[in-house]
């Protein structure tokens, strides 16, 4: 276990020297400090695990040394214990109100400042263990992640040249019927078209650069998405701009926000369980949303009324290869859409309406995507 490293700041060296001989005895590595700026540079070269920090001094007191630790992202985290001669109840507020998370009175009680030093140790052991499992958890998703992306492309690709390699056989098999050859041909066609699907959808996952923006109307970028989602996907179905945007601009990415809208508009589409010719009706709806420290949004909402969000499934939606679909080569979608968006500084969501999912019912489910918005005139 690595000796703990503590940093004692006061201009009265006689109360560092009582300091160090207490805690060095502990096991406990002093650094010592006789003024602000003299704490600050030793933060910046020896990172201490705690502070202890004399509030009166001269030319930069105790108070300002804090409020520069608490503004610099480096030294943010570390606890600072205020030593300090007063004792009301407004001066140690004030204290507290910097960033402080204790505080010693002088005279100093060496016996309890150990006890309060050890006890903030035994918070920085914690929060550091915490940030080390919370590593290793994300590093175990990933890993789970990258398994189960492997294993499922794997079982994708599989099936999917197992269609090709049945209706080459056919071909072979009705080599001189120029019709049936010609459907079968079509069949491999759109099996090689979804393997190159795949293998585009997984190659985007892995772009963490953020693409090109541009100024773009909002009306003509949803006009396009579901232009690309009809294409793509070979799908006609009633669509409804409910409020139409005109002429308002947003800063974005055309060939991304395209994208993720046709991919949202074809989970909208599938969530039906509509009989062959039945309408499956799709609402899009768009709305400013003012984010304080963040700016300005829109929120495009895709609706439908389909069959809900299954519960099993509702907390796994954005997960690699999660789908309600039995279908070959499917569960890319909704997991590419939200990459896309996020490396645009938008997010995409999915929320049940109220009610809930009830098995064999069909409700309104919504579904939400958000693109950053730029200035518009």
């Amino acid at each position: 276990m690595a000796v703990p490293n503590i940093l004692v700041v006061d201009d009265q060296p006689i109360n560092v020297q009582l300091l160090r001989r207490k805690l060095e005895r502990e096991g406990i590595r002093i650094t010592a400090a006789y003024n602000g700026m003299e704490a600050l540079k030793s933060v910046a070269d020896e990172k201490p695990d705690l502070i202890l920090l004399n509030v009166m001094m001269p030319d930069m007191d105790g108070i300002e040394v804090c409020q520069r630790l608490q503004a610099n992202e480096d030294s943010r985290s570390i606890p600072v214990i205020f030593i300090t001669a007063r004792t009301s109840k407004e001066g140690k507020l004030e204290g507290l109100g910097v960033g402080a998370v204790d505080y010693i009175t002088k005279p100093i009680d060496l016996d309890e400042t150990l006890a309060r030093v050890q006890t903030q140790l035994r918070f920085v052991a914690i929060n550091r263990e915490m940030v080390d499992l919370q590593r290793r958890l994300v590093e175990a998703r990933r890993a789970a992640t990258i398994g189960a992306v492997t294993q499922g492309i794997a079982h994708n690709l599989n099936n999917l040249l197992g269609v090709v390699i049945g209706y080459l056989d056919l071909v072979k098999t009705y080599y001189d019927k120029s019709e049936q050859v010609k459907k079968n041909a079509q069949h491999v066609e759109d099996a090689v078209q979804r393997i190159v699907s795949i293998i585009k959808q997984l190659s985007s996952l892995v772009v963490k650069t953020r693409p090109p923006l541009m100024k773009a109307k909002l009306q003509q970028l949803i006009e396009g998405g579901v232009a690309r989602f009809e294409t793509e996907y070979h799908v006609k179905t009633p669509i409804t701009i409910t409020n139409p945007p005109g002429d308002y601009e947003v800063e974005s990415n055309f060939e991304i926000f395209e994208e993720v809208l046709a991919k949202v508009l074809m989970n909208a589409w599938e969530s039906y369980d509509s009989r062959p010719g039945e309408p499956r009706p799709i609402w899009i709806n768009t709305a400013e949303v003012d984010r304080p420290n963040e700016g300005k949004f829109v929120l495009i909402t895709v609706e439908d009324k389909g069959t809900g969000l299954d519960p099993e499934l509702r907390d796994h939606m954005f997960e690699p290869l999660i789908s309600s679909k039995n279908t070959v080569g499917v569960g890319m979608g909704l997991t590419v859409a939200r990459h896309a968006l996020r490396n645009l500084g938008g997010e995409v969501t999915m929320n049940d309406r109220p009610g809930g999912w009830r098995p064999g019912r069909a409700h309104a489910s919504r579904r939400q995507a958000r693109a950053q918005e730029a200035a518009h005139g």
